[in-house]
């Protein structure tokens, strides 16, 4: 009980004698996402950190209507417009200029090609919104390359993505997906093969 006192005596001695508090006119600069000048080290809201916790994420919005299904039916290979997908830890996301290599010829009469080829001559390109990926977070180093050299599909990671016109998660990319297929395929499940 003396104990309490104390504490609470030279609390309340603390705050009558500390200075008073400076007015300032910089208003505390609002993060993207936040609704107040409130900050939080982890995620701009509370919301967005129940979201995180709960795998979460917001439906990407693509400036453009890419149809998947068109291509794929065409027999084009994902690594044509996902260039370095086979080389490199990551797929490209497809530049203007990736698909007026051939588009500069091929359906040159539909809506859409026209508006690729008015975005060319502009020299603007599309700003893709990745639709998968890890939180920072989980510390993952995901790496195409590999899964690609060992003749994994596309589909088993992004699902039936040729039956799609815009791209979207349809497969949960969850630590037991990946150890699930890691052990039915005989690959490596030791913790630094994904993460650092």
């Amino acid at each position: 009980m003396a104990v309490c006192l104390t504490a609470f005596a030279g609390s309340v001695g603390c705050r009558l004698f500390a200075p008073a508090p400076v007015a300032t006119d910089a208003a505390v600069p609002v993060l993207p996402g936040q609704s107040t000048g409130v900050f939080t080290t982890a995620r701009p809201t509370v919301a967005a950190a129940v979201n995180d916790f709960f795998g979460r994420r917001p439906i990407p919005e693509q400036p453009f209507e890419f149809p998947h299904d068109i291509h794929i039916g065409r027999e084009i290979t994902c690594a044509v417009c996902h260039e370095g997908v086979e080389t490199g830890p990551v797929a490209g996301l497809p530049s203007v200029s990736t698909c007026m290599i051939c588009h500069a010829a091929i359906a040159t009469d539909t809506e859409r090609i026209q508006q690729l080829t008015a975005l060319s001559e502009q020299g603007i390109d599309l700003e893709w919104k990745r639709v998968y990926g890890y939180v920072e977070e989980a510390h993952v180093k995901f790496n195409h390359a590999p899964h690609i050299r060992a003749e994994v599909g596309c589909e088993t990671c992004h699902g039936n993505i040729g039956e799609q016109q815009i791209a979207q998660r349809n497969v949960d990319l969850t630590m037991g997906f990946c150890v699930n297929c890691h052990n039915a395929n005989e690959a490596s499940v030791d913790c630094l093969t994904c993460h650092f």
